[in-house]
């Protein structure tokens, strides 16, 4: 537990944005982006590394971190 207390008290508010091959995403997930026309997407995820979302745009995914009043940073 104490582990989890100090990642919110370091990286509460921080999430990674990363982008995400989309063959590496299960099938239905895939077979969504494809139809959506998307060769990539971009991952939003917690210090602790819980991913909290997932968009098909990476401008998307910075406003939509901002707008969750969080502090998206990149990540290659």
């Amino acid at each position: 537990m104490a582990y989890h207390q100090d990642i919110e008290r370091v990286g509460g508010s921080l999430v990674y944005v990363r982008k995400v091959e989309i063959d590496t995403l299960p099938e239905r997930i895939k077979a969504e982006a494809r139809e959506g026309g998307l060769d990539e997407l971009y991952a939003l995820h917690r210090a602790d590394g819980e991913q909290v979302a997932l968009v098909g745009d990476r401008s998307l995914a910075f406003n939509l971190a901002r707008q969750n009043d969080l502090d998206p940073v990149s990540v290659h």
